[in-house]
């Protein structure tokens, strides 16, 4: 008999580009569901982005109903002013997931690209093919954004024995 499928979604926080990713999980079978990217533009004011990311993560959240949401943390930024408003786009990403009641689970890049591929120093491109094939995905989802949600979404497969 066959388990109900679990939904995870994936978030890869940023102000300018959050990706999302959604899979479905049976027993060890993962399954794309759908992807993309809420982007926010430079002109808009910065309260006005948040609130932005903010309502698309709840109709993201409201629309698949995850059993789990995974989101990549912020461990390390070479610039200052990069690293704070990716931590606030985080803080509303977050807020939403705990307004939902939505389980959640965090990953630095280096346990998403371990996960993956085994190797900590592994770049994008390679991430990406593995998600392309992990997924049975045609092509590498784009843009990195997206790939990286995917990613973030297989790794919470990988590790919540809740889902099995």
């Amino acid at each position: 008999m066959l388990s109900k499928p679990r939904i995870i979604l994936g978030l890869d926080p940023g102000l300018a580009d959050t990706g999302f990713g959604v899979i479905s999980v049976v027993g060890n079978q993962l399954t794309f569901m759908d992807a993309g990217s809420i982007q926010t533009a430079k002109q808009i004011a910065f309260t006005k982005r948040l609130e932005s990311i903010f309502l698309d993560i709840n109709k993201i959240i409201k629309k698949y109903q995850p059993d789990l949401v995974a989101v990549e943390k912020l461990y390390f930024a070479r610039n200052v002013t990069t690293a704070l408003s990716v931590g606030e786009a985080r803080g509303v990403i977050l807020l939403a997931i705990q307004q939902n009641n939505k389980e959640l689970l965090e990953f630095t890049p280096l346990q998403i690209k371990q996960a993956l591929t085994t190797s900590g120093q592994a770049s994008k491109k390679q991430v990406g093919q593995m998600v392309k094939a992990i997924l049975k995905l045609a092509i590498i989802p784009q843009p990195d954004d997206v790939a990286d949600a995917l990613a973030i979404a297989i790794t919470a497969s990988f590790f919540n024995k809740k889902l099995v």
